[in-house]
């Protein structure tokens, strides 16, 4: 794997909906960019998601090139493909970063997930995400029956180390 998105950040969104994002994220989304070169604007993709989804989900070119070698790996007409499909395709925005470090969401997307003059900006590994701040603040990582423990340190869930 290659570089990481990490940290967190608040940044604000102007009426256009204009938000410089992370500077270190800037170099993250340039590395997994197959396409980007020095003075050109690197791309990437936002995922928004349904209804099920109250943030942004960002993916290098090469992240979300990933996920779609696993898409197509599915059988053409099963219903997991086809939602994946919806999901990582339709309901995605392609966009770049311009030169001076912003993005630029889309009305659709800002009242989606609620995002009005300021964004929280979250590393997520090979992703990051975007929220409005409160909803971040009140999300539920717990939202799955597999023995996650909110009441505990995360670290706990680290596999040990391989062979």
């Amino acid at each position: 794997m290659g570089r990481t998105f990490r940290g967190e950040s608040h940044h604000k969104v102007d009426n256009k909906g204009r938000v410089s994002i992370p500077a270190l994220f800037r170099r993250v989304v340039e590395a997994g960019d197959p396409g980007w070169s020095p003075g050109e604007n690197p791309e990437l993709v936002i995922v928004y998601g349904d209804e099920r989804r109250d943030y942004l989900e960002c993916f290098t070119v090469e992240a979300i090139e990933r996920v779609d070698v696993k898409i197509s790996r599915l059988p053409r007409a099963s219903l997991q493909r086809k939602s994946l499909q919806r999901l990582y395709s339709g309901q995605a925005h392609p966009a770049t970063v311009d030169e001076t470090g912003r993005l630029v969401l889309p009305k659709k997307l800002r009242d989606k997930v609620a995002i009005t003059d300021s964004a929280f900006f979250i590393g997520n590994g090979d992703t990051f995400e975007i929220w409005n701040y409160a909803t971040y603040e009140v999300s539920d990582l717990a939202d799955g029956d597999d023995g996650y423990d909110p009441a505990v340190d995360p670290a706990i869930y680290l596999p040990g180390e391989e062979d």
